[in-house]
């Protein structure tokens, strides 16, 4: 079962959005102000209520559903962060970024000619010389999580130097952890003057700051620490490591999503917004591209503005494919990931 017409928003070149439709030009941050953070105030039951209305004031089925999940395949970072990641595990993630959904069934959805991949693969600093050399020519960007990744407590020095091997190794996104301990005092100057120092040692590689939110406490310390981020130069705020206990939330996504919004309108720069931990099936990568549409617009439906931290996540998306266009759900086996 071929799709037509809404495939478009899988190809389509972004158009304007109610945010604005300027050129994407690179967040260079701007001088601290913490007048700027004392007027954040997060009003938690209106997150909740915000959140509980995504699914239910937009349906999405059948064709439509089947474009948007193409869609979100093109927003994947295809991630191994495993301590028993091989050269030969990232080498196959990396041919599965590459073609992530199998021929057979792009021919029979009449999709071969989108040349469909995911954004990015994401990997420790060990594999990058075989993810660099297996995704040679292949226009997918390669992230590296840095700076002592996850617990992000090794001493600054080491974590701006792994940034900049990384960096020399071929990475072009650096995907960093800030250190929670200064959001958890209110110290907002020191983090701002690591996520600094962190853009600089980036160089041209975009910087993905990580907020570990589920052990910032609040909203009220996760809407100040991503405005913080922004501040520094961030080019992606993100919700977790995937290590966590709790990872990414609608109520924490919205409220990450609404400084972004709120950024916007104060510099005229566009942050992007990644999600990581908890986004493992078809149906949540729905809600939170639902999300980013009503809140920011479709601008931010791009890989350059949105990403999703997954490896599961592409897997259901096939059956899911494989579903609509068959009726009948194939075996996860089928869809393996690496």
């Amino acid at each position: 079962m071929a799709i037509k017409a809404p495939v478009s928003l899988v190809k389509s070149t972004h158009s304007a959005t109610s945010l604005g439709d300027a050129e994407l030009v690179r967040n260079p941050g701007m001088a601290f102000d913490l007048q700027q953070l004392d007027k954040i105030r997060v009003n938690k039951s209106a997150v909740v209520r915000r959140c509980a209305g995504y699914g239910v004031r937009r349906s999405i089925k059948k064709q439509q559903q089947a474009a948007w999940l193409l869609k979100a395949i093109s927003l994947i970072d295809l991630t191994t962060l495993s301590g028993d990641d091989t050269e030969d595990r990232v080498k196959r993630l990396c041919s599965k970024a590459k073609q992530p959904v199998g021929m057979g069934l792009q021919r029979r959805l009449g999709i071969e000619s989108m040349n469909l991949s995911t954004a990015a693969v994401c990997v420790y600093h060990e594999m990058l010389g075989a993810a660099c050399a297996a995704l040679a020519g292949s226009g997918l960007h390669l992230a590296a999580v840095s700076t002592g990744f996850p617990a992000g407590l090794s001493p600054l020095p080491l974590r701006i130097a792994e940034i900049e091997y990384s960096v020399a190794a071929g990475a072009d996104e650096i995907d960093i952890v800030i250190s929670r301990r200064h959001v958890l005092e209110g110290n907002w100057q020191a983090l701002y003057d690591e996520v600094k120092s962190f853009r600089k040692a980036c160089g041209a590689a975009h910087l993905k700051t990580i907020l570990a939110t589920g052990e910032l406490g609040n909203l009220t310390n996760v809407a100040k620490a991503s405005m913080v981020c922004m501040m520094a130069g961030a080019d992606f705020i993100k919700t977790s490591t995937g290590k966590e206990t709790e990872n990414a939330t609608l109520p924490v996504s919205l409220v990450m999503v609404r400084m972004i919004r709120e950024y916007f309108l104060l510099t005229g720069f566009y942050i992007g917004f990644k999600p990581a931990g908890g986004v493992s099936d078809s149906k949540t990568a729905l809600l939170y591209m639902t999300m980013m549409q009503e809140e920011l617009g479709r601008r931010w439906l791009e890989p350059d503005l949105f990403r999703f931290c997954a490896s599961s996540l592409l897997g259901d998306i096939e059956r899911q494919l494989d579903h609509y266009e068959s009726g009948n759900y194939s075996a996860a086996y089928r869809h393996a990931m690496a």
